[in-house]
């Protein structure tokens, strides 16, 4: 991703500039066929509209954001919602301040019996999150391919913990080795990595709400044959240490030498915003429904000489805030509802599902009053007739309502979990992490082998754009998803149904 666009900042858009804007004018009613016709022919052009090339990949902090929240804004304030931030300095958006730091500076000294090693800098690469983190004379100490679960704070305390990378990365290890106490953690490279190659995926920045501290944690890589080097003289060696790694019963082998690693970063400051707006309710007070989908992408992502180097995001996620905005639309014209319902357009879902985070840390609304909340993301995957899925099924008390409205719907939901493999890549897992019970219902998971591809080919690509998909856009599951979304809105909104104790 680039950092450069993400420091220019988006100009506020007030609600005075959305009451300036034409009225929306609702087609006549239809007969069903036709009324889903008119429906995806509304989802296609939200859909062009925010993933054209105008709109340069809606990168957090840039005009890209400008355009796409003044559309969105103008959209919701026409369907008929009101700003649902409920603070009069910010209405319809609600800032959120990102800090964005990439690596800047890179140092490792190693000391064996006192003596410097033979190393030199691009031997090893450190990298902190942290604006400037550092270790001194810390003892090295090999744990293989082990996790941090298995060792107690004592072993790890104050030690560089040594891991072999293999072939299958493992992030997760890293930071709990880092949780459970280690100073710092050295990766070998004895897969298919390159130092080089970490240097350049590395490079891109790393992303925090500026109210939360980023650690000051230390990662630190080196290669199989500038580890080999390191070890000689100590009595190990590398294809050794690995052997014991594999072998049952292995237990942390202290490396006689000291490592001294330092890491600083470049700080930028990035000024973006979620879009909150709502359907009033009856009775506030029985609690709220929300729907939310991200509508932020990666900007100019390709690298030249690409022609194409714009990430537009059609699928990811163009296509759930065309959903959002039609599920808004259609809970606009029926009968007001008992509860408020709550629509979130967030940002910085692709860095981290920071939009999201930022919403439950400064809610327009206690959190404990909202008893459902759906994610809608990627959604144009599936053709219609395709079941439904719940991303985060069996993870909140929703999954029996659900069912409920499935059947009174007449559509297929599937009986499998297999969907929440992604549970944790989408804005819904930030809002469990606040104890607000949040879950996808989607046919874009219900064929795991479309999504699968999807994954596999346009995912976070430039051909993530309605000229150069590999699959072409569907969105007769869209229009599914809609309707069902507008029926789980309508269910959830009454409190005779669902208690506001649902959690």
């Amino acid at each position: 991703m680039s950092s450069g666009p993400a420091a220019r900042v988006v100009g506020k858009v007030g609600l005075a500039s959305l009451c300036a804007l034409l009225a929306f004018s609702a087609p006549s009613p239809a007969a069903p066929d036709r009324a889903d016709r008119e429906l995806e022919a509304r989802l296609r052009a939200h859909i062009e509209v925010l993933a054209s090339d105008d709109f340069d990949g809606r990168e957090p902090g840039t005009e890209g954001e400008a355009k796409t929240l003044r559309y969105l804004g103008r959209q919701w304030y026409d369907i008929g919602l009101v700003s649902g931030t409920h603070d009069p300095g910010n209405e319809w958006f609600a800032p959120v301040l990102l800090v964005a730091r990439e690596p800047a500076a890179s140092a490792a000294q190693f000391l064996r019996k006192g003596f410097r090693t033979p190393l030199s800098p691009p031997d090893v690469l450190v990298l902190t999150s942290g604006k400037r983190s550092l270790v001194r004379d810390a003892p090295l100490l090999f744990v293989g391919r082990a996790r941090g679960l298995d060792f107690s704070r004592n072993e790890l305390a104050g030690r560089v913990a040594v891991v072999l990378d293999g072939d299958t990365p493992d992030s997760e290890r890293q930071n709990e080795l880092l949780a459970m106490g280690a100073s710092a953690v050295l990766t070998v490279l004895d897969g298919g990595r390159s130092i080089a190659e970490v240097a350049a995926r590395r490079q891109r920045s790393g992303y925090a709400l500026a109210d939360d501290s980023l650690g000051g944690d230390l990662e630190a890589f080196i290669g199989r044959a500038s580890m080999e080097m390191l070890l000689k003289g100590t009595g190990h060696r590398l294809a050794d240490l690995e052997q014991a790694a594999a072998s049952p019963g292995f237990a942390p082998i202290v490396l006689d030498m000291t490592a001294s690693l330092e890491a600083n970063t470049r700080e930028t400051t990035v000024r973006t915003h979620n879009l909150i707006g709502k359907l009033p309710g009856r009775h506030p007070e029985s609690g709220a429904v929300l729907f939310l989908a991200h509508w932020d992408h990666f900007g100019e992502c390709g690298e030249p000489p690409a022609e194409d180097v714009i990430c537009n995001g059609a699928i990811d996620n163009a296509s759930g805030v065309a959903a959002l905005t039609e599920v808004a639309r259609r809970l606009s014209r029926v009968p007001q509802m008992d509860r408020d319902v709550y629509f979130l357009a967030t940002t910085a879902e692709e860095l981290g599902l920071l939009g999201t985070h930022a919403f439950a840390e400064n809610p327009p609304l206690p959190l404990d009053r909202i008893v459902a909340a759906f994610n809608i993301d990627s959604d144009a995957i599936a053709p219609r007739g395709t079941p439904f899925a719940i991303v985060g099924r069996g993870m909140t008390g929703l999954d029996a309502d659900i069912a409920r409205v499935a059947k009174a719907e007449r559509v297929k939901l599937r009986d499998s979990d297999e969907a929440n493999e992604y549970v944790k890549r989408q804005d819904g897992w930030a809002l469990l992490q606040h104890d607000i019970p949040a879950v996808m219902v989607t046919t874009a998971y219900g064929d795991m082998d479309r999504m699968r591809a999807f994954f596999d080919s346009d995912y976070h690509r430039p051909s993530d754009d309605l000229a150069h998909l590999s699959r072409p856009l569907q969105l007769g599951g869209v229009v599914e998803d809609v309707k069902m979304l507008t029926a789980l809105g309508r269910w959830f909104a009454d409190p005779r149904r669902v208690p506001l104790n649902v959690k």
